[in-house]
């Protein structure tokens, strides 16, 4: 992920548009990137799985689209549009895609 769809000006994006399912796994597209935070799409197949991991720095999830559950510190967390949550930076985490499913993910300082 070495382009952005959005530069750090005044822009605009209608994340919608910018969904792109792969035929499995994930495919992840960088969104925009600053000092401070970084926010990238993630799209996932239906039926793919992102093993448990965690993350240096303190990320939130905003889903766009589709469903799945996102397994944080052991607590499943369903996944619709509109849903949105914090992970505490090292706050292990895994994800399953129940359908094709979208979403931000914000990493932040």
């Amino acid at each position: 992920m070495t382009k952005t769809l959005l530069k750090v000006s005044p822009s605009h994006l209608q994340l919608k548009d910018a969904v792109e399912y792969p035929q499995s796994g994930f495919l992840a597209k960088g969104v925009l990137e600053d000092d401070a935070c970084k926010y990238t799409l993630l799209c996932l197949a239906k039926g793919a799985a992102i093993a448990e991991h965690s993350a240096p720095r303190n990320a939130t999830v905003q889903v766009i689209e589709g469903t799945g559950i996102l397994t944080l510190e052991g607590e499943d967390i369903p996944l619709e549009p509109g849903v949105f949550i914090v992970m505490p930076a090292r706050s292990p985490h895994s994800l399953k895609a129940d359908s094709d499913l979208a979403f931000v993910l914000t990493f932040s300082e």
